[in-house]
């Protein structure tokens, strides 16, 4: 049986109340199969009263049963006027009533406040759900690397192979072609003032501080984050992961944490790719344009960077790889509805993967520089 509630959680079942005011009938509380033959009986004492108004304004939550309720009282009252219907009501109208004019109702309408004011709960409730799923992940995988009895044999180098080897090509060659444009731009510019040696050094720490990061986070979110969150969300809506909590396995260490640990440890190896290949990309266009020596190039960008550059490159792509699996499992998990649903999700786990990656790559630089 569907409910409606006036939230995303559901509501304690309180005393419903009926009650006649002049000709305006209030129906308040609950309207739930448990509830409705209460309401209904008490509805007896009404029928030699003359009732024009039906107020749904206090109404908590409502199902088919609800519904049905409704549809009677309007039945047994002809051309009763329903008024102050809040939206969760007129939502299960839409989907239970028998009677094709429920868009003529009189809908409550919600001023600016009350949709900032339900905005800002919603949003409040997702980080809170956002932040009790990243710490279940985290405890999960931490605790499963000692003790794997609930995860299936062979997960962690399947998605190994997933998350990380299958995007080996992907990362090449962005990385190439982003190495020959920057060495392309920044050598035509540095060779007017005789300065083409410093090519290596502006590539070397323009790669290893920021744009090695975020090229391979992005890449990563676009491509293994949409697939997590489109194979939890797919899971959801086939009841796979209902199915796995009845047989009394976890989901988050039997789907999640085996995608937590691989992408944890092929993150900085992407990373160190990326650099490398960006790196002797520039070469090439040293060499061939700028007229650079292969060992010179190699001693400047080795020499310009030191210990602390190379860590804050590896903890920055660690923590945008937990970014991308927190949120794309999220946005997996509370997907509802069919195909739309699971074509939203993963549309929002890469959007919000992105935003989310730069937001922290935005934090780590402030931190790095101060």
């Amino acid at each position: 049986m569907n409910t409606v509630h006036s939230s995303d959680y559901p509501c304690s079942i309180n005393m419903q109340q009926l009650h006649l005011n002049e000709n305006r009938l209030i129906l308040s509380g609950v309207l739930e199969t448990l509830t409705v033959p209460d309401i209904f009986d008490q509805l007896s004492k009404y029928r030699n009263n003359t009732i024009n108004v039906l107020d749904l304004e206090n109404v908590e939550s409502i199902d088919s049963a609800g519904v049905a309720l409704i549809d009677s009282i309007k039945h047994r009252y002809d051309g009763i006027e329903l008024i102050n219907i809040p939206p969760f009501v007129m939502e299960a109208f839409k989907v239970f009533s028998y009677q094709p004019d429920a868009s003529a109702y009189d809908v409550k309408k919600e001023n600016y406040f009350e949709k900032l004011g339900e905005k800002v709960i919603g949003s409040w409730n997702e980080l809170n759900d956002l932040m009790f799923l990243a710490s279940d992940i985290v405890f999960w995988s931490f605790h499963d690397l000692f003790d794997r009895k609930g995860q299936r044999k062979g997960s962690f180098t399947q998605q190994s192979i997933l998350l990380g080897l299958d995007a080996v090509g992907i990362i090449v060659l962005l990385s190439v072609i982003l190495g020959f444009i920057m060495a392309i731009q920044s050598g035509n510019q540095l060779r007017q003032f005789g300065a083409s040696v410093f090519l290596a050094d502006m590539l070397s720490v323009t790669m290893v501080n920021e744009l090695g990061p975020i090229l391979t986070a992005i890449i990563i979110a676009g491509r293994s984050g949409s697939s997590i969150a489109s194979e939890l969300a797919s899971m959801q809506v086939m009841e796979e992961i209902d199915a796995l909590k009845i047989m009394a396995i976890n989901p988050i260490r039997f789907v999640i944490v085996p995608k937590f640990h691989a992408i944890t440890v092929c993150m900085p190896v992407l990373l160190m790719l990326s650099i490398i290949v960006s790196i002797g990309a520039g070469l090439i266009v040293g060499m061939t344009f700028l007229g650079l020596s292969p060992i010179t190039f190699f001693n400047r960008a080795i020499e310009i960077l030191d210990l602390r550059d190379v860590l804050v490159s590896f903890v920055k792509t660690t923590f945008f790889a937990w970014v991308i699996v927190i949120i794309g499992s999220y946005m997996g998990l509370k997907v509802k509805g069919g195909a739309e649903g699971v074509g939203k999700a993963t549309t929002d786990s890469v959007v919000t993967s992105i935003f989310a990656v730069i937001m922290l790559d935005a934090l780590f630089s402030f931190i790095y520089l101060v």
